[in-house]
Order: C-alpha cells, then sequence, then structure tokens
C-alpha cells in the first residue's frame, strides 16, 4: 500500500472556504423569505402544513447560520475547532424539524381542522422545490472536497427542504384539486424519519471526511476519504 497526499492545497482549500460562505449566506437570504412568505401564506390558509413549511425554513436558517459562524473564521485551526459544536447545532435542527412535522402530521390525519386552498403556498413550494437541490448539490460538493462534514450536514439540511418542499407541493396540489387532505401527513411523516437519520448523522460526525494534506490514505482509494467516512457515499 502506497500513502500519498488527496487533501487539497491551502490555496485552494481558501476557495472553498470562500464558496461555501457565499452558498450559506445565498441559502440563509433565501430561507429569510421563504420562511415569511410561508408562515403568511399559511396563516391565512389555516394551513398547518405551510406553518409547518416556513418554520422548516427558519431552522434552516439556524443551521446555515452555525455553519455561517464555523467558516467565519480566518484560521483554518479554528474553523475545525467549531466543527464539533456546529454539527451539534445542525443535528438539534433536524431533530427539531421531525419533532414538529410529525406531530403537525398526526395532528392532520386526526382531522384537526381543515386547510383553505393556497395558490401561493403553491407558488413558494415549486420554487424551493427547483432552487434548492441546485444549493445543496453545490454546497456538498465543496464541503466534500474540503473535509467539512458540518458543511455536508448543512447540504443534507437544505435537501431535506427540497423533499418537504415537494411534499407541500402534492398535498397542496391534491387539497386544492381532489380535497386529498391525508396525502400531506402521510409524506410529511417519511420525511420526519428522513431527519431523525440525518440528526442522528450529524450528531456522530459522519458525513464526508476526507483526509487533510497532513493524513496518508491508500493508494487505492478514489475518495481520499478517512477509513470508514465515505465520502462517495
Amino acid at each position: 500500500m502506497t500513502a500519498i497526499s488527496l487533501g487539497p492545497t491551502p490555496a485552494r482549500r481558501e476557495a472553498l472556504t470562500r464558496r461555501i460562505r457565499l452558498l450559506v449566506g445565498a441559502t440563509i437570504i433565501y430561507n429569510v423569505i421563504e420562511a415569511v412568505v410561508a408562515l403568511t401564506a399559511g396563516t391565512a390558509a389555516s394551513s398547518t402544513a405551510l406553518i409547518g413549511f416556513g418554520l422548516d425554513s427558519v431552522i434552516e436558517v439556524s443551521s446555515a447560520a452555525a455553519v455561517a459562524w464555523q467558516f467565519s473564521a480566518r484560521e483554518h485551526t479554528v474553523r475545525e475547532a467549531r466543527e464539533k459544536t456546529t454539527l451539534r447545532i445542525i443535528a438539534v435542527s433536524f431533530f427539531a424539524l421531525a419533532a414538529y412535522v410529525g406531530i403537525d402530521a398526526v395532528r392532520a390525519l386526526t382531522g384537526t381542522g381543515e386547510a383553505d386552498r393556497s395558490i401561493v403556498g403553491i407558488a413558494i413550494a415549486a420554487l424551493s422545490l427547483a432552487v434548492m437541490p441546485f444549493l445543496s448539490a453545490a454546497q456538498r460538493r465543496a464541503g466534500r472536497e474540503l473535509g467539512s462534514a458540518s458543511a455536508v450536514a448543512d447540504s443534507k439540511q437544505t435537501l431535506l427542504c427540497t423533499y418537504l418542499s415537494a411534499a407541500l407541493l402534492v398535498g397542496l396540489v391534491l387539497n386544492a384539486t381532489l380535497n386529498w387532505s391525508w396525502a400531506d401527513p402521510i409524506a410529511a411523516l417519511v420525511i420526519a424519519v428522513i431527519a431523525v437519520k440525518e440528526g442522528c448523522d450529524a450528531w456522530q460526525g459522519k458525513g464526508c471526511c476526507a483526509a487533510p494534506a497532513t493524513t496518508a490514505v491508500p493508494a487505492d482509494d478514489a475518495c481520499g476519504c478517512r477509513p470508514g467516512c465515505g465520502c462517495c457515499t
């Protein structure tokens, strides 16, 4: 076995750090707008699904803000030291999201209130479904190359918003056209389970663990991962 270094150079590391800062900033700005629109529309339509979607956006802002705090440090060693705290914040955000979505879905299934149709809600869900996958993929690629588990975990939070957007969109459309009120809470329960899994992974520090420049990894490891980290998954 031949040991080689696959970590990014200092210049590349700084470029990736700047990219993550920009992506996190864009995510925060979009989610603030999304939260305001969703909460306003959800309150007007008495839609617990839309209100839950808006609260999810608030949680996403907290997750992205934690990553922004980590990457605000100029020194690479300081950013690494903040990694564990950032992952804990992201994990708690996932658990909070799962708890709210799960409880809200059960309430919807038991028939506690009916929501009115919301064209604004359908529009914001469709827009999020188009925007979030690109933000998530870009941050995930940068985070994996940099070897930042927190950046990857936050990208999963953004990707989860894509799933939630799809579930919300389907639920709102079915409610508006066919009055199928059960479709959205069923999908929401699935998302809650996914959120718990991602929260557990973030808490345990799983995700991308690309080996830094000072770490020797097997020459046949195309991903450049530390043992057991599974960067390419």
